[in-house]
Parts: C-alpha cells; sequence; structure tokens
C-alpha cells in the first residue's frame, strides 16, 4: 500500500456522499495504491450507516473504523494511524472544506525531498472574529515557543511520509502538534497553499474554547520536545536559579546586617529567601527523580533516543 488516506467524521451525514466522489475522484486519477480509513468518533446521526454504505460499495479501497462514543479528533487520528498500511499518510477533515483535489499538488511536493507537507488555508472561509483571529495568534504562539514556522498548524490537510510519524503517541487534542513531534526527530518540513471553502452541511464542532486547550497542550509538547530525554536542564536550571536568587537576597541581607546593623530574620525577605532556596533544592531532586524515570521508559522498552534517516550495508538492528 502506497497511499493511506486518513479522515476523522463526526456528524457529517451530509457531507459524506460529495466526501466520497471528491476522493474518489482523485486517488483514482493517482496512479498509486491507495486506501481511505475513516473513523466515526461516536456520530450521534447517520454518519455510521452512509460510511458503511460506502465501504460495501468499494471494500478494496474503503475501510471504517467506528468508536463507541466520541473521543475526539486526536484519538480518531489516532487510530486511523494504527490502523493505516500506507509508505504515505494523508490526514484531511470530513466537512469538504479542504480539497482532496489538492492531495496530488502536496503529494508532488513531498516527492521534492520533504517529509510533511503542510496545508495552508491562506483564503480561509470561517468566520474571521470567532475563528480566524484566534487561529492566527495561536499559529504565531505555537511557531515562536516550538521553533517550527507554520503558518496554519489548524489545518488538518497534510501529507506525512510514515516514519515521521512513528515513536510518538497522540492524545488530548495534540494532533496539530504532529509537525512539532515530526520536526524533533528531524523531518524536513514545508507549507503550502491549499484552497478552502465554506461549510455547506452541518456546523463546526470547535469553537473558543479551544484556544484554550492549544495554550494547555502547547506546554505539554514544549517540555516533551525539548526536556523528555533531559529532564534534568529544566528541574535543575529553575532549582538553580531559584538557589542563586535565594542567596543574592540572603546576601544583600547579612550586608544590610553588618554595616546598617538592620535585623534579618525579622525581615519578610528572610522567609523569601529561605523559601526560594527549599524550592530551589526540590526542583533539582525533582530533576534527579526525572531523570531516573526517563531512563526506565527507555531502557526497559528498548527504545532508542535517536532516530535513523536511513543506513547502508547494515541490516540487523542493534537492539536485536
Amino acid at each position: 500500500m502506497n497511499l493511506s488516506l486518513v479522515i476523522p467524521v463526526y456528524n457529517e451525514q451530509d457531507n459524506l456522499p460529495f466526501l466520497f466522489e471528491a476522493v474518489q475522484k482523485t486517488m483514482t486519477e493517482i496512479n498509486q495504491s491507495w486506501e481511505v480509513i475513516l473513523v466515526d468518533d461516536g456520530s450521534r446521526d447517520q454518519t455510521l450507516s452512509v460510511l458503511q454504505h460506502y465501504a460495501e460499495k468499494d471494500p478494496a479501497h474503503i475501510r471504517v473504523i467506528s468508536f463507541r462514543r466520541n473521543f475526539g479528533q486526536t484519538a480518531a487520528i489516532a487510530a486511523g494511524l494504527d490502523y493505516a498500511q500506507g509508505k504515505i499518510i494523508i490526514l484531511m477533515d470530513a466537512d469538504m472544506q479542504n480539497d482532496p483535489a489538492d492531495i496530488p499538488m502536496m503529494l508532488a511536493k513531498l516527492d521534492e525531498g520533504y517529509d510533511l507537507v503542510s496545508g495552508w488555508r491562506k483564503e480561509r472561509k470561517d468566520d474571521a472574529l470567532t475563528r480566524n483571529l484566534p487561529s492566527m495568534l495561536a499559529n504565531g504562539l505555537i511557531s515562536r515557543v516550538t521553533g517550527v514556522h507554520l503558518h496554519d498548524y489548524g489545518c488538518t490537510l497534510k501529507v506525512y511520509r510514515r516514519d515521521v510519524l512513528e515513536g510518538f503517541r497522540l492524545y488530548g487534542e495534540m494532533h496539530r502538534f504532529i509537525p512539532v513531534y515530526a520536526n524533533s526527530v528531524g523531518a524536513n518540513i514545508t507549507e503550502m497553499p491549499v484552497r478552502h471553502y465554506p461549510r455547506k452541511f452541518g456546523k463546526t464542532k470547535y469553537g473558543l474554547e479551544r484556544t484554550a486547550k492549544v495554550i494547555l497542550d502547547l506546554f505539554t509538547v514544549k517540555f516533551l520536545v525539548a526536556f523528555a530525554s533531559k529532564p534534568i536542564y529544566l528541574f535543575g536550571g529553575t532549582g538553580g536559579l531559584l538557589m542563586i536568587a535565594s542567596s543574592i537576597i540572603m546576601l544583600y541581607l547579612l550586608v544590610r546586617r553588618i554595616f546598617f546593623f538592620v535585623g534579618v530574620t525579622g525581615s519578610p525577605l528572610f522567609q523569601v529567601s529561605a523559601m526560594f532556596f527549599i524550592l530551589g533544592f526540590q526542583s533539582m531532586l525533582m530533576g534527579l527523580i526525572a531523570e531516573l524515570l526517563v531512563r526506565t521508559y527507555h531502557e526497559s522498552q528498548r527504545k532508542p533516543t535517536y532516530t535513523i534517516r536511513t543506513t547502508v550495508n547494515l541490516e540487523q538492528d542493534p537492539r536485536d
């Protein structure tokens, strides 16, 4: 299998006929073996029945996964990735705001040597105040914090080489951070404009509350990418800064006591200094404990701390 198109679906019964028509037309024109994996995320309308109908019509290409309840878009994408067999993975939504006809163009870009091609809804057809503005601010924040500069993290339409998706699991709302994870294993990433259309049927499942989730998930992603294999740098560095601040405050109190005869223990700065020292020492201890956990995680599961793009004249895995 060369191409696996993974599509999470939630209450999209009216959009599915148009989706299947567009996907069938596009994928048939691509001269490669392909499959479409549709993950029903606990839909409450007739989505599952429609999916089963099309799966019966084209069993060679269409696969359906149905959740017992709504687990969220990230879980649906994770399930699709688990069952996908293709060497190249394509992600897109089922709401027909993205155009499957953009897929060949993105595959051609992938052939230029990239590992990930991210869609950019340059002319986005959503509400400017409630969707576009929060998205623009979130994209800027994510790009600045992670160092992976993309205009549109929220665009699901992306094309990946399978090997850059291995080695991590998706939780919460973290599917939009896949490019960040891919970048952490050395993926070559590019972005290209794709078409975007207004939603014809149904309503969006996401509101302003999603922005808060993105910010919270960003803390987790930053920690996992930057400090997952070396947590002592974060906890130890923080602890060191707190202990240095404590020493400076204590030195100030000591100088004030010697030259100006001002009591040390009566000043609130004394309590602040003691608190900073205790917190700093505890932070360092947390860093050491985290280091032990990281080593246990990697060594117990024989997980490497590196990723390999290719080898020459090597066939055996040294871990075997």
